[in-house]
């Protein structure tokens, strides 16, 4: 028994020789004002080290990565909310277009038009805007109304022109300017005509979302209806006259998809005004944006959002008005980049944050008790010299 136990204490006093840590006994241990100020010192400092450990840890990260998009066959959804203080909302017309030059008649759309006062106020309640409804190819003819004259622009004898849309028709495809409707039957009780005097001087908000092919394109807010003639995109300005057309403009909001968390577009809240250097002139806004693709994964969705993002370069065309002139308003021509890029949130892992707070704790000990160790030295030789009256 008393073997067991001399074995027993011969491990514990074995064990005891592995002390890492060796303790002093308190009388041969000193407490010094120096001490305990680099103690109250690096107290704080660990302190506010832990603090932003902890924000750190607490806070969403994201990673980038560029790959290539290997997407096909998919739309883009463009969201765009523009205002034109000196342009009314009768006198615009909103096209989109891809890089081969066919109108989007095929896709959905969903854009409103707001009119504008003067002042900005509005008139009355948004109406939706037809982006259908400002292009005609071939108009119906009213069987139930008698062959109306096409005013010299017939293509064929006995042709009719019911309406005043089809007169328009017979003199765009003669390439003939009608500059004037006041003489032409049809066009006296036009809605298009009448609303086009009745907007004078007001101005128009549109906003809403286009779909659009993947692919290169446009959009733009131009002046008249817009007509698909063979290969050519044409708008019909002849109704508006020597009207003079300012297209400054408020972007208020424009991207090409939903947005994520720290989405930026450049866009937004830009304010463009058209040079007021003489009463024929008019511009064309242009804006050439490369669409970037872009995936962005939440911790809480395995799921990524598809999304876009955009740079943009800018510029004005100035030109003059009248017929056969360059055609004022504001463009946007899109881009896409064959490189998409993603993005993932992350949080710091647990055992990442306690080996930093462990690092934290130990470097700022370590460190503070070097310099305690070199304060008390230097007071012990101060004081040390003192006494031998060797300090002066």
């Amino acid at each position: 028994m008393s073997s067991l136990a001399g074995s027993g204490g011969g491990l514990l006093s074995k064990l005891a020789k592995l002390d890492a840590y060796p303790k002093l006994n308190e009388d041969f241990s000193t407490k010094t004002m120096s001490g305990g100020v680099i103690t109250i010192a690096s107290s704080v400092v660990m302190l506010l080290l832990f603090i932003s450990e902890v924000r750190i840890f607490t806070a969403l990260q994201t990673t980038h990565e560029l790959v290539v998009d290997t997407s096909r066959g998919e739309t883009i959804t463009i969201n765009v909310d523009v205002t034109f203080p000196r342009m009314p909302c009768a006198w615009l017309s909103l096209d989109t277009m891809d890089i081969s030059g066919d109108l989007h008649l095929d896709v959905d759309h969903d854009v409103y038009k707001q009119r504008l006062d003067a002042k900005g106020n509005p008139i009355r309640e948004a109406q939706k805007h037809d982006v259908h409804s400002t292009k005609h190819t071939a108009p119906p003819v009213n069987p139930n109304v008698t062959c109306a004259s096409c005013y010299g622009a017939e293509e064929v004898a006995g042709q009719c022109c019911n309406t005043c849309d089809e007169v328009r028709a017979a003199y765009r495809k003669k390439g003939w300017a009608l500059t004037t409707v006041d003489h032409i039957e049809q066009c006296k009780h036009d809605e298009y005509m009448d609303s086009i005097k009745e907007q004078v001087g007001e101005g128009c908000k549109i906003w809403g979302r286009l779909e659009v092919n993947k692919v290169a394109g446009n959009f733009h807010f131009a002046p008249g209806r817009s007509y698909q003639q063979g290969n050519m995109h044409v708008h019909d300005v002849a109704p508006f006259g020597d009207a003079k057309m300012d297209f400054s403009h408020t972007i208020n909001s424009l991207s090409f998809g939903t947005s994520y968390p720290g989405m930026r577009n450049p866009l937004d809240n830009v304010k463009a005004k058209q040079p007021q250097r003489g009463d024929d002139v008019t511009g064309m806004f242009q804006y050439f944006l490369k669409v970037v693709p872009t995936s962005y994964t939440t911790l809480t969705s395995s799921k990524p959002l598809s999304t876009n993002q955009f740079s943009v370069t800018e510029n004005f065309r100035e030109g003059q008005g009248g017929p056969g002139r360059m055609l004022p308003g504001v463009f946007f021509f899109y881009d896409l980049s064959p490189i998409k890029v993603q993005i993932v949130e992350k949080k710091s892992s647990f055992m990442h944050f306690l080996t930093s707070v462990c690092a934290i704790v130990g470097g700022v000990f370590t460190i503070s008790g070097i310099l305690d160790a070199g304060v008390y030295q230097g007071e012990r030789l101060v004081k040390k010299k003192m006494q031998l009256g060797k300090f002066s």
